[in-house]
């Protein structure tokens, strides 16, 4: 296995992990900050009502987003299991 092909396997790693984290990492990012702007302007400082609508917007996102993120990994597994042959036999 050459280092050329280890730096693309790692890029390819990189890019699915990236893809599939980013839509529910960008949901519970911007309803948090919703809720915090929120809890300024109205001087709330309830720890639920911060924790809690991250919470849901979460797992709607995984809801939502669940089929566009399973298809993701599948990809990045096809194209892995398509590279062994390529890793275990030198070029």
């Amino acid at each position: 296995m050459t280092q050329d092909r280890i730096l693309d396997l790692v890029q390819m790693t990189i890019l699915a992990v990236i893809t599939a984290a980013a839509p529910p990492l960008i949901l519970g990012l911007s309803v948090g900050l919703l809720v915090s702007i929120f809890q300024t302007v109205t001087s709330i400082q309830e720890p639920t009502l911060a924790f809690v609508p991250k919470i849901l917007a979460v797992l709607l996102s995984l809801l939502f987003f669940g089929a566009f993120i399973m298809t993701t990994l599948m990809e990045y597994m096809a194209n892995l299991y398509g590279m062994i042959p390529d890793l275990l036999i030198p070029r």
